[in-house]
């Protein structure tokens, strides 16, 4: 019989990590990617199971995504939140008209008793995805921003309050007793190699490492790891991570986010504009990789997928 795949797993949150996941997905066949989306940011808003992670993911692999905003669908209209708003509803979270639709019937699953797993792998068949999308986990897991003003969950965090509170930590309320999803804990032990997105390491990729014995899983993991900075020449490209570093006491810096991947990297990308850093991550015990991390194009996001993935083949050898 022949062998079984084994696939690429790739890590995910956030429009960096949907967007290199495309490229990724452009270069490989469907048996051989694997992407685990963190779902530490879902939440409910107006009665039904939000999870903007696992449909960013969607929405860009299945062409959909608003190409300005790198979230939501294209074209979309806000016509339901407008109502909402006009019977006194707060509509501080922006939730499409088509959008909705994706929530409504992620809902109704869940609560004819599916999965989160099975629900992402009915929602993304509909729409036309042969990758394997996946959620870290079918537990609840919930992302708390610990601030100057209080605690306060992912969203209310980010959306709300635009990350503006000062952050004194992140916890992960859940996590701990949580299980992996049984699709990251199929990859987790089959996959030949695992990939970082160029996620938030606070926001997106240190929930889905939370998750029950994942982190002891990756310390352990006998393949390639790589993983693509998000932070090019000082700043983030998109989104806080760059004010989280700051707020929590890490150099922002492709050297700082090296910091927090040791023990679970052996190849670190970096973009060009942070060539200086190479001799400093490699002190850390990983590889550091210089070349252009910046996606705007489709061409973009495959040209950084080929690289890391010539990593990989390189690694096998």
């Amino acid at each position: 019989m022949p062998a079984e795949p084994r696939p690429v797993l790739a890590l995910a949150g956030g429009v960096g990590g949907a967007k290199l996941a495309l490229g990724l997905s452009r270069v490989l066949p469907p048996d051989d990617l694997v992407i685990m989306v963190n779902t530490g940011d879902d939440e409910e808003f107006h009665g039904l199971h939000v999870s903007p992670d696992l449909d960013t993911v969607m929405y860009t692999l299945s062409g959909l995504a608003d190409p300005e905003r790198g979230w939501g669908l294209s074209d979309e209209t806000f016509q339901a939140l407008k109502m909402l708003s006009a019977y006194g509803v707060p509509t501080w979270f922006n939730l499409g008209d088509r959008d909705m639709a994706t929530h409504l019937r992620r809902t109704q699953l869940l609560r004819e008793g599916q999965s989160l797993s099975n629900v992402t792998a009915e929602l993304c068949g509909r729409l036309g995805i042969a990758h394997t999308v996946a959620p870290m986990t079918d537990d609840r897991v919930r992302t708390i921003v610990e601030t100057s003003e209080g605690d306060l969950s992912f969203q209310d965090y980010f959306v709300r309050r635009r990350c503006e509170p000062q952050a004194t930590a992140v916890r992960f309320e859940g996590a701990a007793d949580a299980q992996p999803s049984p699709t990251f804990d199929e990859a987790l032990d089959n996959a030949r190699a695992i990939i970082f997105c160029p996620s938030n390491p606070f926001l997106s990729i240190d929930p889905i490492l939370a998750v029950g014995d994942v982190r002891e899983s990756v310390i352990r993991f006998e393949g390639p790891r790589v993983v693509v900075s998000p932070i090019v020449g000082g700043a983030a490209i998109r989104g806080p991570a760059a004010k989280m570093m700051r707020e929590l006491g890490h150099p922002v810096s492709s050297l700082g986010v090296a910091r927090k991947y040791v023990g679970l990297c052996d190849h670190f990308i970096i973009d060009n504009a942070d060539a200086s850093e190479s001799t400093s991550i490699e002190a850390l015990g990983m590889k550091a990789h210089v070349t252009n991390t910046i996606m705007n194009t489709t061409d973009d996001k495959e040209t950084l997928a080929r690289y890391v993935l010539r990593l990989l083949y390189e690694e096998d050898r």
